[in-house]
């Protein structure tokens, strides 16, 4: 496996992102993570979705590190400061629950209070359901956990096809179109950081193809048993979908259907928010996990 690592000086003054770099190594990868507010009160795991990395929850950290608690942002691998496999090849859904199962298992994180969104609830919710003793609580954000018995908005199929044709992977003006309230030139080039050239983008070109949208998929079979597994998931599970995203705009319900630690939990729509409700809405997102924390 052929992998490269983006310099550090393409993350130098970044916009509002001061954190300290950890790192944890798994075989011949190195993941990338935030660790703040260190305490023995909670632990909050944000994973972030394609194509974006860590930068996404900046506005997030600090209110939820000031409250007490301790916050722990992974890298997925392909994204960020976390090392980059170069072939498309190299990465597959199951890979990338196994890397952030490992990076878990390496800090032993426990009692955890696990937000996710896009990517980040199609891995998350897996390890939860494999993982159950680890976890505390859920928020469930703009995700889903597919098993492509059913058919997937056009507005996905539109996002498969460009990113497997457009010559340019251009990250920033992706989330940019992404979001309601639109970002900065400067906010764009933190998103584009971490990918120097088209060769640092295996990952994120290869991403959307990993979502199951036939009932065959590889990933399809294991997605139902976590699922089943999640129907018997009693302890707190909160949604917080936002009203502008075109592809996951609805998901919420199925969670509330499915999942018995929805009921009776204020579950909330973040209205004037795109599908990264985190860049529109950060604040709001980061007082609204430590409400749930407090009350729940």
């Amino acid at each position: 496996m052929k992998i490269l690592r983006t310099p550090e000086e393409r993350f130098e003054n970044l916009l509002d992102y001061p954190f300290k770099p950890n790192y944890i190594q798994h075989e011949n990868i190195r993941i990338h993570y935030v660790d703040e507010g260190k305490s023995n009160k909670e632990v909050v795991l944000l994973i972030h979705g394609e194509p974006s990395w860590s930068y996404l929850y900046r506005k997030m950290i600090p209110i939820i590190a000031e409250s007490g608690h301790r916050v722990v942002v992974p890298d997925l691998v392909g994204f960020g400061k976390s090392d980059k496999p170069i072939n498309l090849d190299d990465y597959t859904y199951e890979k990338h629950v196994e890397w952030i199962t490992s990076f878990i298992e390496n800090l032993d994180l426990m009692d955890i209070t696990l937000f996710c969104q896009d990517w980040g609830g199609l891995i998350g919710l897996r390890i939860v359901a494999e993982k159950e003793y680890r976890f505390k609580r859920i928020i469930a954000s703009n995700t889903s956990l597919p098993t492509g018995d059913y058919r997937v908005p056009e507005a996905f199929t539109n996002w498969q096809n460009y990113s497997q044709n457009t010559p340019v992977f251009n990250v920033g003006k992706i989330i940019k179109s992404s979001c309601v309230n639109g970002i900065s030139q400067e906010i764009q080039e933190a998103y584009d950081a971490p990918f120097p050239d088209e060769n640092y983008k295996a990952g994120a070109r290869q991403f959307p193809m990993l979502v199951p949208t036939k009932p065959d998929d590889p990933s399809s079979e294991p997605n139902r048993k976590a699922w089943k597994k999640l129907t018997h998931w009693k302890k707190p599970f909160l949604t917080a979908f936002s009203d502008s995203d075109p592809i996951t705009k609805g998901g919420d319900k199925l969670f509330h259907k499915l999942i018995p630690g929805c009921k009776g939990m204020p579950h909330k729509t973040i209205n004037g928010a795109g599908h990264f409700l985190q860049e529109d809405k950060g604040p709001e997102l980061g007082q609204l996990i430590v409400d749930f924390i407090d009350n729940y």
